[in-house]
């Protein structure tokens, strides 16, 4: 299980460093074409929007596995360890709601939206640029509950990519 997980895991690292590395070149190119050359090209700012959604929504899922995430432990660091984890269970059971939520009706948002187009690329639904909010959501559900299954992946112990082929 843990395995499949650490593929999803390098799937979004993946697909986040591609998006954010695509949208910096995709944003030059459409200054670049609106102030040298004069003729402003459309579809560079949907494209970029698209792309910034996946970075956002799929990174954020891979930066909570990773523990990167923004947390404000000011005050839970100063309470008993006890008090500690009763505090991250709820933060992780809250966190579940949140994504479950998020996946459900971001799901909904995607699905009522596809008949939609967007003006500049006629033949991109929108809700196919909805998509990565429910998708993150979801990847991020999975990752909370195999936190709180196996634990902390900062606290497994390392194993080689290697190993596991």
């Amino acid at each position: 299980m843990n395995a499949a997980l650490d593929r999803v895991y390098l799937a979004c690292i993946w697909v986040a460093g591609a998006a954010i590395a695509a949208m910096s070149l995709i944003i030059p190119f459409g200054v670049f074409t609106r102030y040298v050359l004069g003729t402003g090209s459309q579809w560079p700012e949907p494209i970029a929007i698209l792309l910034m959604m996946m970075f956002t929504f799929i990174g954020a899922a891979a930066a909570y596995r990773a523990g990167a995430h923004i947390a404000v432990t000011m005050l839970t660091d100063v309470l008993p360890p006890p008090m500690q984890r009763a505090l991250a269970l709820l933060v992780h059971t809250l966190m579940l709601v949140v994504c479950g939520f998020v996946a459900w009706y971001g799901l909904q948002l995607s699905i009522e939206t596809m008949g939609q187009t967007i003006a500049e690329l006629p033949w991109l639904p929108v809700g196919v640029t909805y998509a990565p909010i429910p998708i993150g959501a979801a990847v991020t559900l999975l990752f909370i509950l195999e936190h709180l299954v196996f634990g902390s992946q900062a606290a497994r112990p390392v194993v080689a990519y290697e190993e596991n082929h």
